[in-house]
């Protein structure tokens, strides 16, 4: 009862930004009818980009809210190969600034799930070394047998500056954000501080689990998965 207090205080309250933000600009425009022009277009775009950034931030609530109520995902077979090329090259192309590593067996690796949820994870993980690592920085994505036999394990690691000791065990939990832990990668860069944790949300929904190792010059975010075979 104490975290959902929690977390609906910490909801309520990043919706209130956003929500301010567009009420302020909405109103700008409406008891200024005479403003110029180019003061109305940007309240207008900045309505945009608050309503777009609050979508973003509701979407994964309800993802979130869902998979804390044990709503199950999809069980089909799923190929981690594929999904780690389009999700790099994605990154590529998003950050560019980064150096982007992909490194994979000569087969295709399969497992059962959520082909949308695997692939919101690789985003999520990839744009959270993007984010939080300076330019320059090399991001490796692997795909390996996992330590257990029948297992699977994806890695995304970057020699970046790391993150802080005392913010790695509270990493996962929802709303922690990382911005001070580590170099932005993207001057501004939005975050809703859910990223992580939908993460670790997906990757337990799919009977896996995830580690991190950290320190400076190396940070390694490693998920296990158990494998489909044939």
């Amino acid at each position: 009862e104490a975290r959902l207090s929690r977390f609906a205080a910490d909801a309520s309250h990043e919706l209130r930004t956003p929500l301010a933000a567009i009420r302020g600009y909405a109103e700008l425009a409406l008891r200024n009818p005479d403003a110029d022009r180019a003061d109305i277009d940007h309240a207008l775009r900045r309505v945009e980009s608050e309503s777009a950034r609050m979508s973003v931030l509701v979407d994964e609530l309800l993802l979130l809210a869902q998979l804390d109520a044990g709503r199950p995902l999809a069980r089909e077979p799923v190929d981690l190969s594929r999904l780690a090329i389009d999700a790099t090259d994605d990154a590529r192309v998003a950050s560019a600034d980064h150096r982007w590593v992909l490194e994979l067996p000569e087969e295709a690796v399969l497992v059962r799930g959520d082909e949308h949820r695997l692939h919101q994870v690789m985003t999520n993980l990839m744009s959270n070394a993007a984010k939080h690592t300076p330019k320059d920085t090399a991001v490796t994505v692997a795909l390996t047998d996992g330590a257990q036999p029948g297992t699977v394990e994806l890695s995304v690691t970057d020699d970046g500056p790391g993150i802080p000791p005392e913010l790695q065990p509270m990493l996962f939990e929802r709303f922690v954000r990382g911005d001070s832990a580590r170099s932005r990668g993207t001057a501004g860069a939005a975050s809703t501080g859910l990223g992580l944790a939908i993460v670790d949300a997906v990757t337990t929904a799919h009977g896996g689990s995830i580690e991190l190792h950290s320190e400076p010059g190396h940070t390694r975010f490693a998920i296990t998965l158990p494998r489909l075979y044939g």
